[in-house]
C-alpha cells in the first residue's frame, strides 16, 4: 500500500515529496487568500472554493489562515474563524454548524510516535478530528488529534484539549477539563455576571421563537 493510502487510513506513513507536492498546492492557493482578504471578498471565495474545503453557507476565514490540504475539511453553516487560525488537516476534520474559533486556533490531527527510534524514522500520522454544533472555541486553543468536542460547548481561551468534551459544558485548562455544564441559568448574561439589557434581550427571545 502506497503513503497516500497509509495517511487517509490513520496508519503511520511517510510524507513522501509527492503528498509534500500536493500540500504545496493549498498553501500557495491560502496565500493569495490571505494577500487578497478582506479587501477581496469575491477572489477570496473563489480561492476557498479551489483549496477544496467542503463547507455550507456563510463561512468566513480571517486572514492569514493556514492549513496543509483542504481536501480533508468539512465545514458546516455559519462558520468563523478569527485571525491566525491553523487547522493541520492530515486527518479529517468535521467542524459543525455555528461555530467559531477566537484568535490563533490550532486543530492538529497530525503527530509523531513518542518514541525518538520510532520518531526518527521518519513515520507520522493523522488522526480525524470532530467539532459538533454550536462551539465556541476560544483564543489560543490547541485541539489535539482524535479529539471530538460535542454541540454547544466553549473551550475556554489558552486551553489545550487532549481527550474528547461532551456536549452542554464550558471545558478550560491544559489538560482541558470540563469546568460546569452550560444550562438556562446562562441564558440572560453576556459576560459573566453581566445581563443583557431589556432591548437586545427582547431580539435574542424572539430570535429563540
Amino acid at each position: 500500500m502506497d503513503n497516500f493510502y497509509r495517511r487517509d487510513n490513520e496508519m503511520a506513513y511517510i510524507s513522501t515529496n509527492e503528498i509534500m507536492q500536493e500540500q504545496l498546492k493549498v498553501k500557495k492557493i491560502f496565500r493569495e487568500y490571505n494577500s487578497v482578504m478582506p479587501f477581496d471578498i469575491k477572489r477570496g471565495r473563489e480561492l476557498i472554493a479551489k483549496s477544496g474545503i467542503k463547507h455550507g453557507t456563510e463561512i468566513y476565514l480571517e486572514p492569514p489562515f493556514y492549513c496543509e490540504y483542504g481536501s480533508h475539511i468539512e465545514i458546516g453553516d455559519y462558520f468563523y474563524a478569527n485571525t491566525g487560525c491553523l487547522i493541520s488537516d492530515v486527518g479529517k476534520v468535521v467542524i459543525g454548524d455555528h461555530v467559531m474559533f477566537g484568535p490563533r486556533v490550532c486543530i492538529i490531527t497530525a503527530g509523531h510516535p513518542i518514541h525518538p527510534v520510532s520518531r526518527n524514522s521518519g513515520y507520522e500520522y493523522g488522526i480525524p478530528i470532530t467539532i459538533g454544533n454550536n462551539v465556541w472555541i476560544g483564543g489560543n486553543v490547541t485541539v489535539c488529534p482524535g479529539v471530538t468536542i460535542g454541540n454547544n460547548t466553549v473551550i475556554g481561551a489558552g486551553s489545550i484539549v487532549t481527550k474528547d468534551i461532551p456536549d452542554n459544558v464550558v471545558a478550560v485548562g491544559n489538560p482541558c477539563h470540563v469546568l460546569r455544564k452550560i444550562t438556562e441559568v446562562d441564558k440572560p448574561y453576556y459576560f459573566k455576571k453581566r445581563r443583557f439589557d431589556d432591548a437586545v434581550w427582547k431580539i435574542i427571545q424572539h430570535k429563540e421563537d
